[in-house]
C-alpha cells in the first residue's frame, strides 16, 4: 500500500483545524487564527506516531499528550476544569466526525486505504472538507457576530506592564464600582494566576475598599496601559489582584464600566 505522507499530514491538519473551530463554536471560546493554526499543526504531527514502533499504551499516551497540547495552544490554559472541557469536546467532536466518515464508507462502499476513504479514485476526506469547511467557518464567524451583539460584556484585553504583555479574557461587570479613593482611578480585577511572577511586591499599591459585607485593603499595580479590543487604549487605571479565581468560565479579568466611557 502506498502511503502519501504529505497528503495525510495536510488532511490531518485541516481536520484538526476544523475540530478546533467546532470546539470554539460549542464552548464559545475565543482563539486567534494564529493559535488555531498552531494547535492544528501540533495535532497533525500526531499522525507520525503511527509509523513508530510503539505499543498501544504508548501510542494512546502520546496521542493524549498531543491533544492536551493542542487545546492549551489553541485556547490557553486557565485551570484544569477549563482545559478538561476543551479536551472533552475535542474528543466528542472527533468521534462524531470519524463516525460520519465511517458511515459514508459503509453506506456507499468506499474503499479505505489506511486513514483515507476512496471511491472511484476520489477521496471522501476531501469531499467532507470541501463541503463542511465553509459551513463551519460560516457558523464560527456568525457566532462571533452573535456573541458580539448579545454578549457584549465580554472583551479581549491586552495588559502592558513593565515591558510585559498579558492577554486576558475580560467581562464587564456593571456592579464593579471599585475606585482608587485617592486619585479616583477605576480598578479592574485580574486573577492572581495571570499575574504571578510578573510583578514585584515593592510595586504593589494597597487600596482600601469596601464591599457589602467586608472592608479591607486590595493589592493593586499600575499598568503602563491596557488595550481593550474594539474599545481602545486606557492608561488611568489600577489593576486589582484577585486572590480568588474569577467565577466566570474562561474569564480572567473584571472590567470597570468607566473604562468603556469615551
Amino acid at each position: 500500500m502506498k502511503v502519501y505522507l504529505d497528503l495525510i499530514l495536510i488532511l490531518n491538519f485541516l481536520f484538526d483545524f476544523l475540530l478546533l473551530m467546532v470546539v470554539g463554536l460549542l464552548l464559545r471560546r475565543y482563539a486567534s487564527l494564529k493559535r488555531l493554526l498552531l494547535g492544528s499543526f501540533i495535532g497533525s504531527l500526531s499522525i507520525l506516531f503511527l509509523f513508530l514502533d510503539l505499543s498501544s499504551i504508548q501510542l494512546f499516551a502520546l496521542k493524549m499528550c498531543t491533544s492536551i497540547l493542542m487545546v492549551i495552544t489553541s485556547f490557553k490554559y486557565k485551570d484544569l476544569k477549563y482545559t478538561f472541557r476543551n479536551l472533552l469536546y475535542l474528543y466528542m467532536t472527533s468521534i462524531v466526525l470519524g463516525g460520519f466518515l465511517y458511515l459514508l464508507n459503509v453506506e456507499f462502499s468506499y474503499k479505505q486505504e489506511g486513514l483515507i476513504f476512496y471511491h472511484n479514485g476520489l477521496s471522501i476526506n476531501w469531499i467532507v472538507l470541501l463541503f463542511s469547511s465553509p459551513l463551519i467557518l460560516y457558523l464560527y464567524l456568525k457566532q462571533g457576530l452573535y456573541l458580539k451583539n448579545n454578549y457584549s460584556n465580554y472583551y479581549l484585553v491586552d495588559i502592558y506592564y513593565k515591558d510585559k504583555k498579558i492577554n486576558v479574557s475580560a467581562f464587564l461587570d456593571t456592579g464593579n464600582h471599585l475606585i482608587d479613593p485617592y486619585r479616583k482611578r477605576p480598578i479592574i480585577l485580574v486573577s492572581k494566576s495571570e499575574l504571578e511572577n510578573r510583578y514585584n511586591e515593592e510595586d504593589v499599591i494597597l487600596v482600601p475598599y469596601e464591599s457589602l459585607n467586608h472592608k479591607g485593603l486590595l493589592k493593586c499595580i499600575k499598568p503602563d496601559k491596557i488595550v481593550i479590543l474594539g474599545v481602545g487604549i486606557r492608561t488611568n487605571l489600577l489593576i486589582g489582584i484577585s486572590e480568588k479565581k474569577i467565577n466566570i468560565d474562561g474569564v480572567d479579568c473584571i472590567l470597570h464600566t468607566k473604562l468603556l466611557e469615551g
